[in-house]
């Protein structure tokens, strides 16, 4: 079994979309994507800098149009080779966007609307109040987990590996980083706020009225929810999870479980990626992975998708 994963913000980096520029029709499907996200995708992917694609309102759209122009360069290859389909799928974060459009639970135009309308949302909602997040590396879980409630402080992601995502006010933050549990490390996030909790409320109430509008069907293929690594089989249930994502944690890490449980005997992570094959390797060892992150590492992905189907 192959698991198609897609990455949340913070992966990408400048520039990165320019390879996938050379491919025919993709320059095409992103300056589509660009009108549905009110977003020049094909400049912020390949000439804005850190800082600019660092933004929240331009990161999420341009991470999911890079998922999406990358999976369909696998999975719908032309020139008389076999489509290939991944046996399920999950994303992280603003990745279960390109997962639901992956499953077949949102049409691809949907799904670019959303999550421009989410990245817009979210970064207003982070200018409410001054929050920020920081990664927890190492240490007992239920120690770190009990120093961040002791903080007010929200566990934002379970990702696996030994590591949390804690997010939160900015001197809860520093507190945090000053005096660290025993064996941490506390790394600061570049990211605006607070995402995946309680302070994200009024970009729920605007991405819930947005999906009203969306056609949705269930999904064709496994979908795991990053909500609590079940499989969820209903496209409404689906949606209404990712309108809810955005003010709970995400638990990557009971995705991981829950591959390890059904035997998963690989993971293809699309554009922009690395992140969470590199989480996989902490988690899932000797599972073979493949990150896309250019049109040379399809020939790989595809391989490990081919071979596990054949």
């Amino acid at each position: 079994m192959i698991i198609a994963v897609f990455p949340g913000q913070g992966s990408q980096t400048p520039g990165f979309l320019e390879p996938w520029l050379e491919l025919d029709g993709v320059r095409e499907r992103l300056e589509r994507y660009s009108d549905l996200a009110e977003l020049d995708l094909v400049a912020a992917g390949t000439t804005w800098d850190a800082d600019r694609i660092r933004d929240t309102r331009v990161a999420q759209p341009l991470i999911v149009a890079a998922s999406l122009v990358s999976f369909a360069a696998l999975t719908r290859r032309g020139d008389g080779a076999p489509d290939l389909t991944p046996d399920g799928v999950a994303g992280h974060s603003v990745g279960e966007v390109a997962a639901l459009v992956a499953a077949g639970v949102l049409g691809d135009e949907d799904g670019m609307r959303l999550v421009g309308i989410r990245g817009r949302a979210m970064a207003d909602a982070a200018a409410l109040t001054e929050t920020g997040m920081s990664a927890v590396l190492g240490g007992d879980q239920e120690a770190v987990v009990a120093r961040l409630d002791e903080l007010g402080l929200t566990p934002a992601n379970y990702n696996g590996g030994g590591q949390i995502v804690a997010a939160g006010a900015r001197a809860s933050l520093d507190a945090l980083a000053s005096d660290p549990v025993p064996r941490t490390r506390v790394i600061p996030l570049p990211v605006a706020g607070a995402f995946h909790t309680d302070y994200m409320a009024p970009a729920v109430a605007a991405l819930e009225a947005a999906a009203a509008d969306a056609a949705i069907a269930d999904p064709t293929l496994p979908l795991w929810s990053n909500r609590d690594g079940a499989i969820v089989a209903d496209g409404r249930d689906a949606v209404a999870r990712l309108v809810a994502q955005i003010a709970s944690p995400v638990r990557w890490d009971l995705c991981m479980e829950a591959f390890a449980s059904r035997a998963v005997t690989g993971i293809v992570e699309f554009a922009p990626a690395g992140t969470l094959v590199g989480l996989a390797k902490r988690s899932l060892r000797g599972i073979p992975s493949v990150a896309v992150s250019s049109p040379a590492d399809l020939d790989a992905a595809a391989a490990l998708i081919s071979g596990d189907n054949a």
